[in-house]
């Protein structure tokens, strides 16, 4: 379980595909704080530390997690949003988020706010997966790259998000850019209504 507030940004330094699976080494500053089988966020996918050497450590990604995330994307040198479990002694800053991305969206425009930026993000939508839960609210939760953040002027299959400037230093949303993909986690309790009231 996790937060979406981001630690910090990891740097990718090896790539290893192994058959269907990928295997993603990584390099931040609390490698030393981590141990094997631990859950790690990585641009909001939950994956597990597989092995730690020489100041870096390793995750693996299974197909399916490639199919519906942008870590099939990464190159060495990309920076990605890390975050580890949260612990249930203390404050909840963003919401609940549960590692588990449901699809990507593409950036579709960037404004700047006089010191601030609007990402316009749009994704695939049709009536199944919106009684899936896979739809966002205004002033509801929405986890872009596995950063918590509020969803502003939702339609059918696009947002905006509001990004003040020490998100932006801070995660990997300066990365971001028109045409970008970038991992969706819809809000667990909107999933958990729709299932109960699909129509």
């Amino acid at each position: 379980m996790f937060s979406g507030i981001i630690e910090e940004t990891a740097t990718v330094v090896g790539i290893e595909k192994d058959r269907e699976n990928v295997h993603f080494t990584l390099k931040c500053s609390f490698v030393d704080e981590l141990k094997i089988d631990q859950s790690v966020a990585h641009n909001g996918v939950c994956l597990t530390v597989v092995n730690i050497a020489n100041g870096a450590y390793t995750v693996t990604a299974m197909k399916e997690t490639l199919d519906r995330s942008n870590l099939g994307l990464l190159r060495v040198g990309d920076r990605v949003n890390v975050e580890r479990s949260m612990l249930m002694n203390g404050r909840l800053d963003g919401h609940i988020v549960q590692g588990h991305v449901d699809q990507t969206a593409r950036c579709t425009e960037i404004r700047n706010a006089d010191g601030s930026y609007y990402f316009h993000f749009e994704y695939e939508s049709t009536p199944e997966m919106r009684r899936r839960g896979y739809l966002t609210v205004d002033k509801g939760s929405v986890t872009v790259n596995g950063v918590s953040l509020t969803v502003c002027t939702p339609t059918d299959n696009s947002f905006e998000v509001a990004i003040i400037p020490y998100t932006f230093e801070h995660t990997n949303f300066h990365d971001i850019h028109v045409g970008s993909m970038v991992n969706l986690e819809f809000d667990i309790i909107g999933k958990y209504i729709a299932r109960i009231h699909p129509d």
